[in-house]
């Protein structure tokens, strides 16, 4: 086993998936991403469930076939323009298509037709790629999981799950009947069903060994097929010709240190979990002799990594959690999921030019780990962004290709849809991440759901950030290096309330007080017991004022209030405005408040601010800052994806905003388009995202976004931070 050392495994990590690559060197950045809504067939409601779960390829690397389990079909995309992918339409089955795998011209397709837990069934369909159409199928005696195909395509292999039904006993093994692997002959691509083998795979586990639950299988050059037992946490070894089993072994257990444990809206690198069950979800053979295992540890875990074992069970690499440490640098820990990590699911391997590379797909982060096979310790050369929840994965080394699939689909609920993203390898530097965290005594920094940003008066490049109320026991403020590629947060500064880390605070905005500290904008929500609010803190972070705001403002207030907090003048003439993002009780439709207070009267004031109409769900205010003669604004509405239509930088003449009194008829501002941002949230090519929450201009002049990534909960984590290069030319 080779040694793995925690501080440097971290070190290394950070080092490979964010330093800037050399002109030569080869990286992948996503080209395109389709929407799984857009393959539904006509008819069908476009609101209905979709799923992208398991993906392969044609030979040719021109077609995309797909498992969508909520439509019980799956379905082909076109990327015959990789940049420009097209629905290819859906063939349907009566059951839900759990894997499919790729022969010549055929689609083989394991379907669960179920009737219950207890009597699992399930076929494997065989579909003419071609003439869209399913040819025959064979009764595999059981519910199936994964499939995979040897190298010659003479055999398939199919996992044979009959999956425990987590309501009985708490999900406790055994739950009968037992699984098993499914070994089929192929000719011509179309599976004998004459000559299917059942291949028990009891007796060999120190969990549950009456039952069995298999949950992915690979094959090597020698036709050995390494099969996971998820939830009895092990392996096995299969010949495939003769179906006999070779060898099995424990996935054995992980201690974890330094890892983040407690679900509390703070993300601290500080508890441990001692012999943790690995639980391995995906395995892809790495040569004939060696294997990978994506460590998801769902039941009873959260190993947060993966393996790499020779297959008699010696363990040769284990990456511990500094795999989840880089995911962390760059925003996309899932603190809610803080009992099982980031939770690594899916695997590929391929060979791309001289390198051997694997692919770690990390479901909760939505994030994919690319390593370079070395022979020894792996090496971490980028983390690519996802969609929401990769689940499977396909690469194609022909067309320098990559393809995620990504199982979540969050439209009933507003969010993003299920994806299919493509990614492409070539000389250049990584387009992702473009913002990341330093370390600190040897761990990442974690940050996310940046809400609000502010410019330091005399450093061009150098800004400052907050959190939102996601992080509600640790609301901070993280300085910002934007002269790097990536932008780099070089520090955390935690607000504190009596020596601890402020509490009921959901902090949206920033801006510098003129003495070293800042006045933070907190957005109330009365279900939340927030109060709206303006804090003024020093630069220790040390909350100096809290300003409630008057009763004039309470009597309309909702929970959708100050997005954002900026100053005009200086000293006792300094002036604070904040944006109120939607409507309040007392507004007219299509209109909200800018709101004023000046710190050394306590006066109060307010203009109002013309919305732009919705068009679909609801348009509001994001931020509010200063520069010269104008207030810039971000005007958002809240969809995402392909319904978005309105993500833009506004402004409003400083001459122009004249506060009247709380209360009283307030003065209509005008506004000014300065610039759509919709094209640079494209810019990555993945979906459009709804959060663009912060916006500065810095002291050379040049404007700078953020977006707003909700934690990595319901969302992808990917947080866009760019510039917009100087304003007064815009």
């Amino acid at each position: 086993m080779k040694s793995h050392s925690l501080i440097a495994g971290l070190a290394a990590a950070l080092a490979a998936s964010v330093a800037p690559a050399a002109h030569a060197e080869q990286v992948f950045n996503r080209i395109a991403s389709f929407a799984v809504a857009d393959n539904l067939p006509d008819g069908v409601d476009r609101k209905a469930p979709t799923s992208s779960e398991i993906i392969a390829a044609t030979a040719d690397g021109n077609t995309l076939v797909y498992s969508d389990s909520p439509l019980k079909a799956i379905g082909f995309i076109d990327i015959t323009d990789a940049r420009a992918p097209k629905a290819g339409g859906t063939v349907s089955f009566e059951g839900e298509p759990t894997s499919v795998a790729i022969v010549g011209g055929k689609a083989l397709v394991a379907v669960n037709t179920r009737e219950s837990y207890v009597k699992p069934s399930g076929i494997l369909a065989t579909v003419d790629i071609a003439g869209r159409k399913i040819d025959a199928s064979c009764d595999l005696g059981g519910q199936p999981d994964s499939i995979a195909i040897n190298k010659d395509a003479t055999l398939a292999a199919i996992a044979i799950e009959n999956e425990r039904d987590e309501d009985v006993n708490d999900g406790a093994l055994p739950q009968m009947p037992a699984g098993e692997l499914v070994i089929v002959s192929l000719k011509d691509g179309a599976p004998d069903c004459a000559s299917i083998k059942h291949v028990a795979l009891t007796g060999l586990t120190e969990i549950a060994p009456e039952d069995p639950e298999p949950e992915f299988v690979s094959f090597n050059s020698r036709d050995e097929i390494v099969v996971t037992l998820q939830e009895n946490n092990h392996i096995v070894i299969v010949d495939g010709k003769s179906g006999t089993v070779k060898s099995h072994f424990s996935a054995g257990t992980v201690d974890l240190k330094n890892i983040d444990t407690k679900k509390d809206g703070a993300i601290a690198f500080t508890g441990k979990k001692d012999a943790q069950k690995r639980e391995p979800d995906a395995v892809k053979w790495l040569d004939d002799d060696r294997l990978v295992i994506a460590n998801e540890g769902d039941w009873e875990g959260g190993s947060r990594g993966f393996t790499i074992f020779d297959q008699t069970g010696k363990m040769l690499y284990e990456s511990g959690p500094s795999l989840e440490y880089a995911i962390a640098s760059i925003g996309h820990y899932p603190d809610k999921r803080n009992s099982k990590g980031v939770e690594p699911e899916g695997l590929e391997a391929a060979k791309f030019g001289d390198d051997n590379l694997f692919f770690v797909l990390s479901e909760r982060a939505s994030i994919v780990g690319v390593y370079k096979d070395t022979g020894g310790e792996p090496e971490l050369l980028q983390l690519l962004p996802s969609g929401v929840g990769p689940e499977g994965a396909v690469a194609i080394p022909g067309r320098n290709l990559f393809v995620t699939a990504n199982e979540t689909d969050l439209g009933e609920d507003g969010g993003p849809r299920s994806h299919v993203m493509i990614y492409e390898r070539g000389e250049g530097t990584a387009a992702y991440p473009q913002i990341r965290s330093a370390d600190k005594d040897g761990l990442p920094v974690g940050f996310g759901a940046l809400s609000g940003l502010a410019a330091a008066k005399d450093e061009p490049g150098k800004l400052f950030a907050v959190s939102d109320s996601f992080y509600s026991s640790d609301p901070a403020i993280f300085t910002i290096d934007a002269t790097q590629t990536p932008a780099l947060i070089t520090e955390k500064l935690t607000i504190t309330r009596d020596g601890a880390p402020a509490q009921k605070l959901d902090l949206e905005g920033i801006a510098n007080d003129g003495e070293g500290g800042f006045w933070l904008a907190s957005e109330g929500n009365a279900d939340k017991l927030y109060a709206h609010a303006i804090i003024n803190v020093n630069k220790k972070g040390e909350i100096k004022k809290e300003i409630a705001i008057p009763a004039e403002l309470r009597a309309g207030e909702t929970r959708f209030g100050f997005e954002g907090v900026t100053t005009v003048g200086e000293g006792d003439d300094m002036v604070l405005w904040m944006a109120v993002q939607r409507e309040w009780k007392d507004d007219e439709k299509g209109s909200v408040k800018l709101v004023s207070y000046k710190p050394s009267t306590e006066e109060w004031g307010a203009v109002r601010y013309p919305l732009e109409k919705a068009d679909g769900g609801w348009v509001g205010l994001s931020e509010i800052t200063v520069n010269g003669d104008y207030a810039y604004v971000i005007e958002r509405d809240n969809l995402v994806g392909k319904d978005a239509k309105l993500k833009k930088l506004y402004r409003v003449a400083l001459a122009d905003l004249k506060p009247a009194k709380l209360g009283g008829e307030l003065p209509v501002v005008k506004k000014e388009e300065v610039r759509d941002l919709i094209p640079d949230l494209k810019a990555l090519n993945g979906y459009v995202v709804d959060k663009v929450e912060g916006f500065t201009i810095d002291a050379a002049g040049n404007g700078y976004v953020v977006t707003d990534n909700d934690g990595v909960d319901g969302s992808s984590g990917e947080t866009l931070f760019f510039g917009v290069g100087p304003v007064n030319a815009m």
